[in-house]
């Protein structure tokens, strides 16, 4: 599983970071997520944190038992907008059945 990103947003959504908090400093934010085992990073320059995997590489809000988003109501919007515009193949989810190609003539 690939790494998520997220934004300041994001961290208001899921309840992780107050709206006032946000107008302060991330890189404080940043620190105390990372003591919390929350967030793994913070890049200054694009204003992203990065969420720590748990074994496997496996997302931090994904159920170990389940394989479900913990969070899905409140998910970080990189995954709300995966795989529309996201990801190797954009548009191309592996749940959803593809018509099968045409042979070119």
């Amino acid at each position: 599983m690939l790494p998520v990103e997220v934004k300041i947003e994001d961290l208001i959504r899921l309840e992780l970071v107050t709206a006032d908090e946000a107008i302060g400093s991330h890189k404080k934010i940043a620190k105390r997520l990372q003591r919390e085992g929350i967030v793994k990073s913070y890049r200054t320059s694009s204003g992203l944190f990065m969420l720590e995997q748990n074994e496997g590489r496996d997302c931090y809000f994904l159920d170990k038992k389940t394989r479900l988003c913990s969070v899905y109501e409140k998910r970080p919007g990189v995954c709300r907008e995966f795989p529309k515009t996201i990801g190797p193949r954009p548009g191309f989810c592996p749940y959803i059945p593809q018509a099968p190609k045409r042979p070119l003539r």
